[in-house]
């Protein structure tokens, strides 16, 4: 049997399929519907449902199957990002107390449960997170069919020692990143676009086009979200990557 891995805040599924990559069993948790979230998934607050597990209460998920903690093997907890991001903190800050800043409950509970486990989180809350590992795009070779890179930089605490991990691989071709603005060198789109908002169309300052939601995908390696639900993803080679490392650590 594979080992099982518990996805908090799960949203589409971009991290539980690195996972699944990796050679685990996923199930999901989210307090939003997932309709295109490919593995079992339990719907509702993931503080309240990790408290009943904890306390040996089983759960039931799509798949009709019943799960507790004694099934996990590690957990990987996405806690939203929006109360870090650089963007909501700078041009829409007051928005901020919109959103709440979860990675420390997330922590505290997650050491309570004693399990191996990762947070991840955005360059904004990198400096809430112990010790983080650095990964990006570029680091994968992931890009678009036309050859823009993805320069998508996120964070992970690990419970577990990390070993060394890849550099960034910025050129100085297009990229579709994070963050929008600039101008394609050949094509007439923009260097550096983010994979968040909505895709495609045009814009009426400088006619650039956008990158559409397919370019999109084919840099994330996620070929079953909308343009929405990418924006909120992580690319699944970065779970792989960390996955993989994990396995290696429960199988020693």
């Amino acid at each position: 049997m594979k080992p099982k891995a518990l996805d908090l805040f799960c949203c589409a599924g971009g991290a539980g399929e690195g996972l699944s990559q990796a050679g685990f069993d996923v199930v999901g948790i989210d307090r939003d519907p997932q309709p295109r979230n490919p593995f079992p998934f339990i719907l509702g607050d993931v503080f309240e449902i990790i408290t009943q597990m904890m306390r040996r209460k089983k759960f039931t998920a799509s798949d009709g199957k019943k799960y507790g903690l004694v099934d996990f093997s590690m957990i990987h907890a996405s806690p939203p990002c929006q109360g870090y991001s650089d963007m909501t903190n700078g041009r829409w800050q007051d928005r901020v107390k919109d959103h709440p800043r979860l990675i420390a409950p997330t922590r505290t509970l997650l050491q309570k449960i004693g399990k191996p486990y990762e947070i991840e989180n955005v360059s904004g809350a990198r400096a809430e997170l112990v010790n983080p590992v650095l990964l990006c795009g570029t680091m994968f070779g992931l890009k678009t069919k036309d050859g823009s890179q993805l320069r998508r930089h996120r964070y992970f605490e690990l419970s577990i020692p990390m070993m060394l991990t890849p550099t960034c691989q910025h050129n100085k071709g297009s990229s579709i990143g994070v963050y929008g603005g600039g101008q394609h060198p050949k094509r007439r789109k923009p260097a550096t676009v983010g994979v968040y908002g909505h895709a495609g169309g045009s814009s009426n300052r400088d006619d650039l086009a956008s990158f559409g939601t397919q370019d999109r995908r084919d840099a994330m390696g996620i070929d079953w979200m909308t343009g929405a639900e990418l924006s909120e993803a992580i690319p699944p080679a970065y779970t792989k990557f960390l996955g993989e490392y994990f396995m290696t650590y429960l199988m020693r």
